[in-house]
């Protein structure tokens, strides 16, 4: 029976922790967050922001809690960061976690064929770096249980740096030293920067996948500048994507960390999103 989702459901939730990867960085756990019910359920990978060195697994605790009370199994993944570990560690991170993700889904009561993931400012970088190339051997590098690649069946991303590149010469040239130096300490060199370039990635046709995305960013977010959205949004539906693109008028950089109406607007177009997808 293919899965369904619902996103009017409403189940009770259990949150649980487990190590999903051991590597030289030590054990990486993994916050699961299951509805209790029949299933099997859809399930979607949660990559978490901080501009490549700092955040945790907790940064988007209550929009995985709501998502996964709708009738998703959902797997916060903590992962190396900079600047102990420099580019592609999060990528090759992530890409395990949603092989790891597939292979243990059907202990989680859910559905492999499922999965989909959400990314979070360099989470989203992240995410949508690994759904554009699942395949590239460097990303796929560690050995994941069951045989399944990195594909996910959609991506949702909130305010994503999605070209790691124009997000550094913003920064520098804005005086925005912080976000300027965890580029650096992340990628180290600008070529670095423009090879693990998803925008890059499509004007140069390295994409092999072009999973069904959203974006929603605020408009008075000033860690991403709207034009590194709206190019990546020209540049996906050239390269065959479907992608949609929703602004929050006046809201900052990772305004659903607060709870209120906006909050709840972006949970409800999530949720909306991901049922468009198993309709």
């Amino acid at each position: 029976m293919p899965v369904t989702y619902d996103p009017n459901a409403a189940y009770e939730v259990s949150v649980t922790e487990e190590i999903y990867n051991t590597n030289e960085g030590g054990e990486w756990p993994v916050r699961l967050y299951q509805p209790q019910g029949a299933g099997p359920f859809p399930a979607m990978l949660d990559v978490h922001g901080g501009a490549w060195s700092t955040g945790s697994y907790l940064n988007n605790e209550a929009v995985d809690h709501a998502i996964a009370a709708s009738g998703m199994v959902v797997a916060a993944i903590e992962f190396r960061q900079a600047p102990d570990y420099p580019y592609p560690a999060q990528i090759i991170d992530a890409n395990y976690g949603t092989r790891w993700l597939k292979a243990r889904a059907a202990d989680l009561n859910a559905d492999p064929d499922s999965v989909g993931a959400l990314g979070t400012s360099s989470g989203g970088h992240t995410l949508v770096s690994s759904a554009l190339r699942p395949n590239d051997p460097r990303y796929a590098s560690l050995k994941a249980p069951g045989g399944y690649d990195a594909s996910v069946r959609y991506a949702i991303t909130g305010w994503p740096v999605l070209d790691s590149h124009a997000r550094y010469l913003y920064a520098k040239t804005s005086g925005e030293d912080r976000l300027m130096k965890s580029s650096e300490n992340y990628f180290g060199t600008e070529d670095i920067m423009r090879e693990g370039n998803p925008q890059l990635v499509l004007e140069r046709g390295e994409q092999t996948h072009t999973p069904p995305m959203i974006i929603l960013q605020g408009t008075a977010d000033s860690n991403v500048p709207l034009s590194i959205s709206e190019n990546f949004v020209e540049s996906y539906r050239a390269a065959g994507g479907s992608v949609e693109r929703e602004l929050f008028p006046g809201l900052p950089h990772a305004f659903t960390r607060d709870p209120g109406p906006e909050t709840d607007r972006a949970i409800a177009m999530m949720k909306d999103f991901i049922a468009r997808q198993f309709a």
